[in-house]
């Protein structure tokens, strides 16, 4: 059994390192310098306070590598602002639930094949679906949206399907003809009198 603790016995848990004391003198070994060698960016004050990526004012590497183009736009997804992230099910997932039941995404939360319910549930076609389900989800492949209905079940979309079209495209394509003017026709000469 340990001793009764008192002010007599009490000590430290472990032992005090000793700090170094800089600049008291040639004598101490830390003094002049005070260990930060001859001048430098280094042997100032606040020196050791540089961002991450900080090169010394060099190009930093993330601005010297090139950028994803159109970082910014819808195009550019997963990338920027109009992020679209979802959560992949598959249709081999789906086979557990009962044959005829309607298959939502707070079933599919319940029974743990989604982390959670803010973020857009896509229906993947890897694997193989015998059972008669309707399926509620936000996205579907093509290939799942094709096993579904073969399996004789039924697919509801909660969100518009995206049409995407290439830069190329949008090039190309032209305005719409405008209607064409008849050209007016110049008034008829006045006969002389």
């Amino acid at each position: 059994m340990t001793a009764e603790l008192n002010l007599s016995n009490l000590s430290p848990a472990q032992s005090r390192k000793s700090r170094k004391r800089v600049g008291r003198g040639q004598g101490s070994g830390k003094g002049r310098y005070s260990g930060r060698g001859l001048k430098g960016q280094k042997s100032r004050a606040g020196s050791h306070k540089m961002r991450a990526g900080f090169e010394g004012g060099q190009m930093p590497l993330a601005m010297r590598l090139p950028k994803l183009r159109g970082s910014t736009s819808k195009d550019a997804m997963p990338v920027g602002p109009f992020r679209t992230e979802t959560q992949p099910v598959n249709v081999r997932d789906l086979e557990r639930f009962d044959a005829g039941s309607d298959v939502t995404p707070e079933l599919m939360l319940a029974e743990g094949l989604v982390s959670n319910n803010r973020v857009d549930i896509k229906v993947l076609g890897d694997g193989e679906l015998t059972k008669k389900l309707t399926v509620t989800a936000h996205r579907f492949s093509a290939g799942a949206k094709e096993k579904i209905e073969k399996a004789g079940g039924k697919v509801v979309c909660l969100r518009e399907s995206v049409v995407k079209t290439s830069h190329k495209k949008r090039a190309k394509a032209k305005p719409a003809p405008s209607e064409e003017k008849a050209p007016a026709e110049a008034p008829a000469d006045e006969p002389e009198e």
